[in-house]
Parts: C-alpha cells; structure tokens; sequence
C-alpha cells in the first residue's frame, strides 16, 4: 500500500491530503478480482483508541486499486499523528458490514510529510504470534489451553485486528486451508465472561458455492487476562535493593604497592577492583533509600593477631559492616589495604551465606538483596559455594561476581546458570541468580574509565530486574501501589 500527502496551510492547522493506492492484494473473488476498500483509523492521545475516520470508494474487480475519495487531516507538527489503514474486500453480494479483511498497515502522519516526495509505502501482512498443537484424526478438536504476551498479540492496540486460519494438518507439511476468521483482542476480551463462537470462512468456497454457510465454528471456551508486573512497578511501589559487597584479599592478587597489583592504588587512576566497585555500586545506590551498603572482604590475615577472615568488615566494625554510599566503600576499601595481609585461600561461601540470612529474614516482596563479588579467580570452596547459591536460590537475592585480572575464569562459568542450573548434592537452583562477566572484556583499549566502567555495568546489571520479577513471580508477590504524590512539598531550604 502507498500513500501520499499534499498540504493546504490554514489556521490553525495544516491540512493534509492523503492519497491511498494498493498493489498485489490478496485475491478472494473466484470469478473476479478482489473489490478492495480502505478505512482509515487515527488514534486518540487521551485514550489511545483507534476511531474510524472515513472510508474510501470501493473500487470494483482489482487487485491494485488507486482510489479517488482522499482523507484531508489536520496536521500538527508538535503532536505524533498515528495513522492504521485497514483494507477490505467488499462482495456487494454480501452484507457490506462484514467485508473480508485483507490486511492493515500502520504509520504516523509525520512518515507521510517526510517521506521522500511525500510518499510512503508500506506492506499489508501478519506476522504469525501463536501456532496451537496439532490435533489428529478428529472433526471437533479441542486445543490445549497457551498463554500469549498481549504486546505479541496486538502490541497494546486492544482493536487491532487478530486473524486467525485454521488448517487440515499434513505430515508432508502440505496442509490444507480450512478457514478463517478475525478478531481483536477487545473482541476476546468479551470471552471472560461468555463463550464466543466464530464462523471459519474459506472465502473461495463462499464464492463457489451459492449455499455455503462455513466451513466450521471455533468456539473460545476461556480467556482471562494476568498482569505481568515490571520491575518499575515494585521500584514504584517501594522494593528497595540492598546492595552488599565482598572484595578479594587473597594474595594471588599481588602487592597492593606494587603496580603490578590488582589493588594497586594509583594516584592517578582506579585499580579494576576499585572501577567494578563504583561501576556497579553507583547505579545500585539509587534503588536503596539509606545509601548505607555493607561491605566485606575475604582471604585476608587481619591485624594485630594475624587471623585470617573470609568475611571481615571493611570499615573495620563488626557491629555495623554499612558505609556511608559508594564513597564510603571505596574508602573502606582504602583504608582495609593499608592495614591487612592479602592471603588467602578463596572462599565464597562465607560472605554468600551471611547475606543469605538477611534475606531470609524479609520474604514479602519490600526488599531485594545484590551481592557483589569482585575477585581475581580460582576459587576454593566450590563444593560449598554450590550449595550456598542453591540454598540462596530461593530468597530474595541476586549475585553479580566480576573476574579481574587475567586469570582463566572456568569456575566462574560454572556457577552462572545460564545453559546449565546449578546444583549441589542433587538440587538444583530454583533459580538462576548468579552473573558472572571477567572485567577484561569491558576494558576500553583507549584507556577510558568511565567507558569502561558504563559497559561493565550494562552488562552485569541486565539480569537484575528479570531476577528479581522471577522471584515475585514464584511467590506471587504482587507490587503495593506506588505511594501518593505529596502535594504541597516542603521547599528546600534557601542557600547563604
């Protein structure tokens, strides 16, 4: 389908005139050509319905009709236009309300005025969204029940028109038309309360045959519509995100004053572990309403008695492991490399299980636990590592672990759950919540950081909202309502 516009300047709108003209339509007539129509649909902003417009002529015996009758609409600059075309075969031996539809093409007006010479083309078809299963040998089939997201059905456009075909299955995949009938995702919605029955039309045989009725019914026996929640929505309805992180101290990671180290601190610019650290953290810190994060390091021999720790405090209170911000943690951090003995061995379980059991504590959906570890690799407690992730699986709790350093990170690997869950002693994780992503591979060669630190964090944060979403979803925890807006702010306070 092609169209075209002309503009006429009057006050206060522009008026523009579209032309409509169609090639190639599907021919329905037997002993004629299609005779196609076109209803022009424009969407309200408020409402977001489509409302019919106006119709052209209908234009006998053509598959590429051009049509005389124009659409002339006011056109704002400021304001996007949407425009649905919907085209129909009128059998002026049939009642004129229940035309065939042949196909539907949307766009804005703002397409139409840019398009080159004021013209754009667009193609009529249907993109297949659902195949049910094949039911064999039978005349009065009945189809399993499926689910289907409703922007995959009509992308929120409840008047879209759905049409569905049904078919006589072939094993050599030959199968034979039976029929078709359309709808609208308004039009099932009704089914929620009534069964629906549709005429299958096999438009050849209504041409053929004076007598023909249908080749069919389809009845929808149940429809029910599910909101599927976003992770804005429990942001907006209070979820907070509780950020924790562990930092390798082991030794393998080299003399902190050295500049071969990974926790080299250079006066200059941040070590890996510092730009993972404020990557990840500084987006993070939005979602939690105090801004106080505990942070923790492992592998380390603390002072002044030597005593290795896989879970210490880096602002050096057991008490109160919380820092003030990611400032505060980068400071923390500091200050822990100055005063420890990078040792080792590597142990995940520890810090894992510790923020395990705080969220263990709080299942109704108002607070989400993210864990991050930074290490430089080989890990030795995997047995337990395993069977803490499992056990973690079913909280509220998500882990990012980012690899520095050049180390090989199969271990790693092992315990991100994307191709194969994780699992210990004959368990498997109710969940995938582990990210793993080596820091080298987000490093810009040019030696930016904060390009750098901007991939890393795209990447490790991606899986957070899903995580999260898949436990409320498994729990059917539904987000509380968004707080209302308070209406007379307290103003801020004037500046000296």
């Amino acid at each position: 389908m092609s169209l075209s516009g002309t503009s006429e300047r009057s006050v206060p709108a522009t008026k523009i005139e579209i032309t409509v003209s169609c090639r190639n339509l599907l021919d329905l007539d037997t002993f004629s050509k299609s005779d196609p129509m076109v209803v022009l649909y424009t969407q309200s902003r408020a409402s977001q319905e489509w409302r019919e417009f106006g119709r052209t002529e209908v234009i006998d015996n053509t598959l590429n009709p051009d049509f005389v009758r124009k659409f002339v609409l006011d056109y704002f600059f400021e304001e996007k236009q949407n425009l649905r075309f919907d085209v129909y075969n009128v059998d002026s031996k049939t009642n004129i309300s229940k035309p065939d539809f042949l196909g539907q093409a949307f766009l804005a007006l703002g397409e139409v005025i840019g398009g080159q010479g004021s013209r754009v083309e667009r193609p009529l078809t249907f993109t297949i969204c659902h195949k049910t299963e094949v039911v064999k040998n039978t005349l009065n089939p009945v189809w399993q029940p499926f689910s289907i997201p409703v922007r995959a059905l009509c992308n929120g456009d409840y008047d879209r028109t759905v049409k569905i075909d049904v078919y006589d299955w072939e094993r050599d995949g030959s199968h034979d038309f039976i029929g078709e009938f359309t709808t609208s995702y308004r039009e099932l919605s009704k089914a929620q309360n009534q069964f629906t029955v549709y005429e299958v039309l096999n438009p050849r045989k209504k041409c053929k045959k004076k007598k023909y009725v249908n080749s069919g019914t389809v009845t929808l026996l149940s429809f029910s519509v599910d909101s599927e929640f976003t992770f804005v929505d429990y942001i907006k309805g209070g979820t907070q995100l509780n950020f924790t992180v562990a930092i390798d101290f082991t030794a393998s990671n080299g003399n902190p004053l050295q500049p071969t180290s990974l926790h080299y601190m250079s006066p200059y610019q941040l070590s890996a572990y510092a730009m993972a650290l404020k990557a990840v953290g500084e987006i993070i810190q939005d979602y939690d309403s105090d801004k106080l994060f505990p942070a923790y390091g492992f592998g380390a021999k603390l002072p002044p008695e030597g005593r290795i720790s896989h879970q210490f405090p880096l602002n050096n209170n057991d008490e109160d492991p919380n820092c003030a911000g990611i400032e505060g943690v980068l400071e923390s951090y500091f200050q822990s490399l100055r005063t420890v003995q990078l040792y080792g061995p590597t142990y995940f379980a520890p810090v894992i299980n510790q923020v395990a059991r705080a969220a263990a504590k709080i299942s109704d959906g108002s607070q989400y636990y993210v864990l991050l570890i930074i290490t430089d690799g080989v890990i030795s407690d995997m047995t337990q590592t395993k069977e803490a992730i499992v056990s973690a699986s079913s909280l509220p709790m998500s882990i990012i672990i980012v690899g520095v350093g050049p180390a090989m990170f199969e271990a790693m690997e092992e315990l991100d759950g994307d191709d194969v869950r994780v699992s210990s002693r004959g368990r498997y994780a109710e969940r995938d919540i582990v990210q793993f992503v080596p820091f080298r591979d987000y490093v810009d060669r040019s030696g930016n950081q904060v390009l750098s630190m901007a991939r890393l964090a795209k990447d490790v944060l991606a899986e957070i909202p899903e995580q999260l979403l898949s436990y409320m979803r498994t729990r059917d925890i539904q987000p509380r309502p968004p707080p209302p807006a308070n209406p007379n702010p307290t103003p801020a306070p004037e500046q000296p």
